[in-house]
């Protein structure tokens, strides 16, 4: 199946979407979009995806319902970006600048280019472009020393197709393709319709790890897999509960930013599966005892709006 998940600006999860495993991505998007406006009756909205769910078909289907959009585009394949719109001149805007600090964002510079009446935004990051020379620059030393042993010795391996090239039944290097892919270090461009900033864009796009955020949490902290049923019905049951799951997750940290703090996921259900409660009867009574709250316990519930047990409580009969 394919799974899909709604988020507002905020980052907070609205909806879930369950597809047959079959369905391709592009044939998602539409539909979705169709969805949203007629069930929760929304007039204006901005659609966000990345390269892999959208065609040529699919932007048209945009424009023709006035779906304003941003979308990854695809630098290598498409003729319009690779030679006019990496090669159009003009100064980049400084977003974000490059900082030492690891919870600083990641450094972002962009520059807006329209060709044949499109709009694309140039997006780049320094530090990830010094990354992809030096990856670069280790593939190809690596291929050098294969050359030397021989062909055979490049046999399955994807990371050096790119930069091979064949002349006459010999095997080289091709310093042409090598040139060619620094342009692209460190880039990235949309396309969009919108009247919003380069950088409003750019920083909208970029929200799209929210989305990644979410799938991982589902997946793996809220552990929807594997998943053992037989029915259709039992799977979107299965699948709705984790969103539920993941719906209160998010308020719940939600809440605690909002009061100022900060705990990591597995410290929280450490901290709360701590917290019993035994039952005690005695001479006709029952009294159930609370166990003493740890860690960030107490401040979880406070977060939550919800009143912590008292220590001792007497048992109706």
């Amino acid at each position: 199946m394919v799974v899909g998940v709604t988020l507002d600006n905020k980052g907070r999860p609205i909806c879930c979407e369950m597809w047959p495993g079959n369905t391709t991505d592009v044939k998602t998007l539409i539909p979705v979009a169709d969805r949203i406006r007629t069930r929760f009756n929304v007039g204006q909205f901005c659609l966000v995806a990345d390269r892999g769910m959208i065609s040529k078909d699919t932007i048209e289907k945009l424009k023709s319902k006035n779906i304003p959009y941003i979308l990854g585009a695809r630098m290598r394949k498409l003729k319009d970006i690779k030679e006019d719109v990496l090669s159009s001149k003009g100064r980049y805007r400084e977003v974000y600048p490059e900082s030492s600090i690891k919870k600083d964002p990641s450094p972002l510079k962009v520059k807006e280019v329209i060709v044949n009446a499109c709009r694309y935004i140039v997006c780049v990051n320094e530090r990830e472009a010094r990354k992809d020379a030096a990856d670069r620059k280790t593939i190809v030393e690596s291929l050098q020393e294969k050359l030397k042993i021989g062909a055979k010795a490049l046999i399955g391996n994807k990371g050096y197709r790119k930069y091979i090239k064949l002349e006459r039944g010999s095997i080289g290097i091709d310093l042409d393709k090598i040139k060619a892919e620094e342009r692209f270090d460190g880039k990235w461009v949309l396309q969009t319709n919108t009247a919003l900033s380069a950088q409003e864009a750019a920083l909208k796009y970029k929200q799209l790890w929210e989305v990644e955020y979410a799938f991982r949490d589902i997946k793996s902290i809220l552990e929807t897999r594997p998943i053992f049923h037989k029915r259709d019905e039992t799977i979107k049951g299965h699948v709705f509960c984790s969103f539920l799951a993941l719906v209160l997750r998010k308020e719940l940290f939600r809440r605690m930013e909002e009061a100022g703090h900060s705990f990591e996921w597995a410290d929280i259900k450490r901290d709360l599966k701590s917290l019993q409660e035994t039952v005690i009867e005695d001479n006709g009574s029952s009294l159930a005892i609370r166990s003493k709250y740890i860690g960030s316990c107490g401040k979880v519930f406070q977060a939550a709006g919800v009143a912590m047990p008292p220590t001792i409580r007497e048992l109706g009969i």
